[in-house]
This record gives C-alpha cells, structure tokens and sequence, in this order.
C-alpha cells in the first residue's frame, strides 16, 4: 500500500519533471533568436553527419530561430499535460527527438573531453553540456507516458 509522503513525494516529483523541462526547453529556445546562441548552434550542427546539411540550406541565426521556434512549441505542448494530454504527448516526441539528435552531438563535436584534464573522459564544458540531455531526454520520455496514461485514463471515464 502506497504511503501519503510516497504519493505526494511522487505527485510532486511528476510536477517538478514536468515544469522543469518545460522551463528548460522554453528557455533554451528562446535563447536560440540570440546571435550568440546561432553561432553556437552552428558548432554543434556543422560536424553533425545528421544535421549539417540544415547549415548549407539557412544561415546561421533563421536556422537556429527556426530550432528555437520548435523548441518553444514542444515545451508549450508539454506544459499542456495535465489539461490536454494527447497535445503533451506530441510535445513530448518532439523533446525526445530534439534530445537525440543533441546527444547525437556528444559523438560528432570537437572539444569534448577535457585535454588539461587528460582528455576523455574528462569532460570540458561542451561535453558537460551536451551530457545534461541524457538527463532532460528521460525527462521527455517520462513526460510522454505520464500524458499517454493521462488519455487512456480520460478515455475510460
């Protein structure tokens, strides 16, 4: 039998999951229609086998507005869960994918491993970085079964 801490423990880790993610998905993609951030997206994208050719179709600040613009519609869709669960879900499969492809990143960008720290696995600050959206990719998916039980249990009553 569940105890009252374990349920509101639970209840409000969901909360915090997530309100969190949709903070920083939000926040992040608005940080995309920053020059600063462009350039940035341009290094992570350029050596990227499954992005790079997303840098010879738009210069560098549409491109990464047009990811922030998918970036603030998923976090947007996710912060419907609780009202709106079948919107969730698809807000979620977005973060899941957009999660992927930066993980991608950890595997194709330069200056990952830190070399004062003897380099890999030492991580520098881009590979620290990138290492986060492990964290923030299970987040996605937790938050896309959390809204798929969310319609099944609205379907059934």
């Amino acid at each position: 039998m569940e105890s009252t801490i374990e349920r509101r423990a639970t209840a409000a880790g969901g909360v915090v999951v997530r309100y969190g993610l949709v903070v920083v998905v939000a926040w992040i993609g608005a940080l995309k229609f920053t020059t600063s951030e462009a350039i940035r997206v341009q290094h992570y994208v350029s050596p990227s086998p499954l992005l790079a050719w997303t840098a010879h179709v738009l210069a560098p600040q549409p491109l990464a507005a047009v990811f922030g613009v998918v970036e603030v519609g998923a976090a947007v869709l996710i912060a419907a869960g609780p009202w709106f669960p079948r919107t969730s879900a698809a807000g979620s499969v977005v973060a899941i994918l957009l999660f992927l492809s930066t993980i991608s990143f950890f595997f194709t960008t330069p200056g990952i491993g830190d070399p004062a720290a003897g380099g890999f696995p030492a991580l520098s600050p881009v590979g620290q970085f990138l290492l986060k959206d492990l964290v923030l990719l299970g987040a996605s998916i937790w938050t896309l079964g959390d809204s798929l039980g969310r319609r099944r249990q609205a379907d059934v009553e």
